[in-house]
């Protein structure tokens, strides 16, 4: 199945949130927010990106600069004001979802 058709599966009529499916939504949620950004640096990198994404098949580049850009936009750290700096983002990242969208690529064949 490729992602077109997993993001179809999730919608509307579609059967109760499993564990699958909150992966799915949590790449959804931040492949999102990547090609917004993306889009405001790099309007041609964000177009190849997004035709990738909608095709269901990102490329290598795409793929690497998504796996970079969720390692480096972690928002959410678990620790405290007194262990760590707070760091803004317009989305909310943790760990878990850079690991959740680093597994999620590494299933279809790129390199993270």
């Amino acid at each position: 199945m490729n992602d077109k058709q997993e993001r179809q599966r999730t919608g509307p009529g579609a059967h109760p949130a499993g564990p699958d499916d909150h992966r799915i939504e949590t790449v959804e949620r931040l492949v999102a927010a990547w090609l917004a950004e993306t889009g405001h640096h790099d309007r041609a990198a964000a177009h190849e990106a997004r035709t990738g994404w909608e095709r269901g098949a990102l490329s290598e580049r795409a793929a690497q600069d998504l796996a970079t850009w969720v390692t480096a936009r972690i928002t959410d750290t678990g620790f405290t004001e007194d262990e760590g700096p707070y760091v803004a983002g317009p989305v909310r990242i943790t760990p878990s979802d850079k690991d959740v969208v680093h597994e999620w690529l590494r299933a279809r064949g790129h390199r993270v």
